[in-house]
Order: structure tokens, then C-alpha cells, then sequence
């Protein structure tokens, strides 16, 4: 069975602010709490879709992802399936009973650390034929002389005074039990007696480390590469997170690229174009040699088949298409606007039957016209 769109879910709009998602999920899971609704299973399945919904919607990168790619852009990311229904209540309200952290404080204090994104420019040459490139990133990485445990060298966290070392601390309000995170811990279930002197109890600490990316040929703007592992260090010792590197092409001086195609304009003079001739076109691979046949007109297109680009996608190279731009002479000599006259002359006897457009369009215009005072 296919999910429903998040947004959808919450009865939001796909721009809502976070105020906005956070205060629709509130409503929903009130409405449809199986506390409050214990003999209506599908209020139960609707509690946990909202909750699932608000978890990717109010986490700025799952939205991000959610946003781009849908449902497959955060699949396995999101614990629906199994919400525990008083952690979730619990922090539904916890801004209103008091108390403190953040969604989900945990049974267990060790956390993936979070993913991150870097955008990586590079001109058309770099992602047509691949290349190796060194970025230098911010970064936090687990403290070596605590091994993420916060706790100074020969010491261990505590189980918290306040939840006994269950992240959580249950309130009575009305005829609600509420389940909530630790204020003391921040959902822990750990306090660090001796905290150590490197990391100050962090468990990590910032560093900017320099990381080698290979970049495979073909790529193009938006295509991510992910380094698993190099993202931000994990809390109190859990796995580090991710690193996309995300591909950003500048604007080339010849080129514009189209997938697999590149479009060039090439620019001739008017007597190549009229009587034909032969020019030498740039490619990625070099130049090569293209013949104009005589009477050419601006616009006209002329394709190099495999002078394109072969995508990361598979596929073969894609072609080099050309645009023809018939370009006016300037700074003509004497000679030249004597020549020119003459044969201005001499096309204007022969008429329609050299400049057909021109003609044509000369026509269209006059019935226009006479259509207008008629």
C-alpha cells in the first residue's frame, strides 16, 4: 500500500513553517491518541502516520530530502512502524508541562551524528572527463582521549539521579500519564561525573579535515556522491554520519550543456554563407573541420554525432549541435561599400527569387495591412 503525502497527512501546505507543521501535529495526534481512542484501531494507524510525518518534516534535511525524492529520498530514515505512543505524547506537551529536550530523548544516549552537504563547483572539462578533487571540510569527530564516552580517561557515566538511567520521567496531568524526556540528561540516561578535559564531556570535538574526492566522468549538476562516514561524529560514541558532495557545473564560455548534448553558436561572415566554405568547430576533444554548403541562414543547426557527452546514466556520447549565426560586416573600407552597392543593385532587379523570406514577409505584412483599412 502506497503512502500518503506527508503534508497531506498533517492537512499542511508543502511551505509551511516549522511553527505551522508542528502545530498541526499537535492537533492530529490529540485527535487520534489510542488513549483517547481505544476501541477505534485505525486512529492508531493514523497516530502513527502523523508521527511519522512530522519526524521527516520537522528535521530540516529529511524535509529536504523528502522534498526532492519523495518517499524513496527518506526510506528506512523514519520509526514509525514502531513509535513508542508515550514518548511521542509526551513530547507533543512537553513545552507545556515544562521539562526538557528534544523529540525522541532516547532509551540509549548513543546517536548517529548527522549527515552532511557540500557543494563542490566544477567547469564543464572536470565533470565531462572526471577528476580527483580535495575539499576541506568543518567537521566534528569523536574524541580520541575519551573514545565519545564524555567521561574523563578511567571513568564511566552515571545513571541520572532524575530517571534512574531511563532517558525518560513520567507526569501526571489530569487524566493524561505523560511520558517526556529527562530534563536533567536531555534523554540520556547518563551524567558525567568527571567530564574530560579534551572534549569537556562533548564526546567530540571540531575539526576541518581535508578528504579526496574522485569524481566519476559525466556528471552534472544535482548528482550527489556519498562518502559513508564522513559526516558529523557520532553522540556519546554512536557511528558517524554521511557526507554528499553535491556537483555544481559552471557556466562554460563556448558550451551549454543539455544532458548529453552540448549546443555551441559559431559565427561566420555573410560570403561564407552565401557561397560555402569550410570552418574549424571546437569539441571537448579538440577541433574538428565542418563544411557550410553555399546559402546558409542564420539559425541553421548542424549536428557532430559523439561530440557530446557520455553520461554517468550509461548510454553512448551524446552529439555537439551546433547554431549558425550569419554575422553582419563592420568597418567596411571604400572598395567594400562600393562592391556592396553593386550588388545591392543587382539583387534587387532579381527580386523575391534571392531573398524569399524577406519577400514572403514583405507580403504577409501588406495583407495585414490592407486587412487593417478595409
Amino acid at each position: 500500500m502506497s503512502k500518503r503525502d506527508f503534508y497531506e497527512v498533517l492537512g499542511v501546505e508543502r511551505g509551511a513553517s516549522e511553527a505551522e507543521i508542528k502545530k498541526a501535529y499537535r492537533r492530529v495526534a490529540m485527535k487520534n491518541h489510542p488513549d483517547r481512542n481505544p476501541d477505534k484501531p485505525e486512529a492508531e494507524e493514523k497516530f502513527k502516520e502523523a508521527n511519522e510525518a512530522f519526524e521527516v518534516l520537522s528535521d530540516a534535511e529529511k524535509r529536504a530530502r523528502y522534498d526532492q525524492y519523495g518517499h524513496a529520498g527518506i526510506e528506512g530514515q523514519t520509526s514509525a512502524g514502531s513509535a513508542d505512543f508515550g514518548d511521542i505524547f509526551g513530547d507533543i506537551f512537553g513545552d507545556i508541562f515544562g521539562g526538557g529536550g528534544g523529540r525522541g530523548g532516547g532509551r540509549s544516549h548513543v546517536r548517529k551524528g548527522a549527515d552532511l552537504r557540500y557543494n563542490l563547483e566544477l567547469n564543464l572539462e572536470e565533470a565531462v572527463g572526471g577528476t580527483t578533487v580535495k575539499i576541506r571540510i568543518p567537521t566534528t569527530v569523536t574524541c580520541t582521549k575519551c573514545e565519545g564516552t564524555g567521561a574523563k580517561p578511567g571513568t564511566q557515566p552515571v545513571d541520572c539521579s532524575t530517571c534512574a538511567g531511563h532517558g525518560q520521567v513520567r507526569m501526571q496531568q489530569g487524566f493524561f500519564s505523560v511520558q517526556q524526556t529527562c530534563p536533567r540528561c536531555q534523554g540520556a540516561g547518563k551524567q558525567i561525573k568527571d567530564p574530560c578535559h579534551v572534549c569537556h564531556g562533548r564526546g567530540n570535538r571540531d575539526e576541518t579535515k581535508t578528504l579526496s574526492v574522485k569524481v566519476p566522468a559525466g556528471v552534472d549538476s544535482g548528482d550527489r556522491i556519498r562518502l559513508t562516514g564522513e559526516g558529523q561524529a557520532g553522540v556519546h560514541g554512536g557511528p558517524p554520519g554521511d557526507l554528499f558532495v553535491e556537483m555544481h557545473i559552471r557556466p562554460h564560455d563556448i558550451f551549454e550543456r543539455d544532458g548529453r548534448n552540448l549546443h555551441c553558436e559559431i559565427p561566420i561572415n555573410f560570403t561564407d554563407a552565401a557561397l560555402g566554405g569550410e570552418l574549424e568547430v571546437p569539441t571537448l576533444d579538440g577541433k574538428v573541420k565542418l563544411k557550410i554548403p553555399s546559402e546558409t541562414q542564420t539559425g541553421k543547426l548542424f549536428r557532430l554525432r559523439g561530440k557530446g557527452v557520455t553520461s554517468i546514466r550509461g548510454g553512448g556520447a551524446g552529439d555537439l549541435l551546433c547554431r549558425v549565426v550569419v554575422e553582419t560586416p563592420v568597418n567596411l573600407t571604400a572598395r567594400q561599400k562600393e562592391i556592396l552597392e553593386e550588388f545591392q543593385g543587382i539583387q534587387k532587379e532579381e527580386g523575391s527569387r534571392q531573398s524569399p523570406r524577406e519577400s514572403s514577409w514583405f507580403d504577409g505584412v501588406k495583407k495585414f495591412v490592407d486587412g487593417l483599412t478595409s
